[in-house]
């Protein structure tokens, strides 16, 4: 079994909308869902072509110390839809205990519609590894050297 999120709905939410969850057996993310205001919940709300908007999710969530949650894009709603995350992954730290919501941005040439409980996010939770930088007269030698974006094959 893997670390206990505790989650926290906000007194505004609707509590029919579920938890995240993992949908399949094999699932690494667990699906989120938009949970709208009340006034927004019977038709949802439009995200025009290069708009982004912070989705409300109505949750608030405590990750344990030595772990962070990877909020990333649905497959799905990015190949149908052209709905992403303009900072996928986000990532909600240990110590962060504010409301849990998703900035979603419409790539697509077509308006969309976020439906109240709909899936449009998924969370991925991973441990953190924190590293001490020090610094250095000189670093080893690669073979791969200075080479950027491109250099290691076609691109």
């Amino acid at each position: 079994m893997g670390p206990v999120i505790a989650v926290l709905r906000e007194e505004w939410a609707d509590p029919s909308v579920p938890l995240p969850s993992y949908e399949t057996a094999g699932a690494a993310g667990a699906d989120i869902r938009a949970n709208l205001p009340a006034a927004e919940r019977a038709a949802g709300f439009v995200l025009r072509p290069m708009e982004r908007r912070v989705v409300p999710t109505g949750l608030r969530v405590a990750i344990p110390d030595g772990f962070e949650a990877q909020i990333r894009p649905r497959s799905g709603l990015a190949l149908k839809h052209g709905i992403s995350l303009p900072n996928t992954p986000g990532t909600i730290d240990s110590d962060y205990r504010g409301p849990l919501g998703v900035l979603l941005i419409n790539l697509g040439a077509e308006a969309f519609v976020i439906g109240h409980g709909e899936r449009i996010a998924q969370m991925i939770v991973a441990p953190v590894v924190r590293a001490v930088f020090a610094e250095a007269g000189a670093l080893g030698a690669t073979a791969r050297g200075a080479g950027g974006f491109g250099s290691t094959g076609r691109g």
